[in-house]
């Protein structure tokens, strides 16, 4: 199957938690089959559940000393589809 978004591109199939998922190797687009996605959002409903809710900020403190950061540039927060593309 070629891809849609790279028309000199063919689709590579990988198996992800017995998943079936087609990717590009050029533009890195992931395209699920029918069922797929969600079939992924029940698979990953209970470790989300299972993740502590961090307790909500104050909205009525400023700080002037922080700026925002604490030193982290350039991290994101891992989303739980980390886990399933390597």
């Amino acid at each position: 199957m070629k891809c849609p978004a790279c028309p000199d591109a063919t689709l590579l199939m990988t198996d992800r938690q017995g998943i079936e998922i087609d990717y590009c190797p050029q533009c890195r687009g992931v395209w699920l089959d029918r069922g797929e996605l969600d079939k992924l959002v029940e698979r990953a409903a209970p470790a989300a559940a299972a993740r502590p809710v961090a307790a909500p900020a104050r909205p009525d403190f400023v700080d002037s000393d922080y700026r925002g950061h604490k030193g982290h540039y350039g991290q994101r927060k891992k989303s739980w589809l980390n886990e399933i593309f390597d």
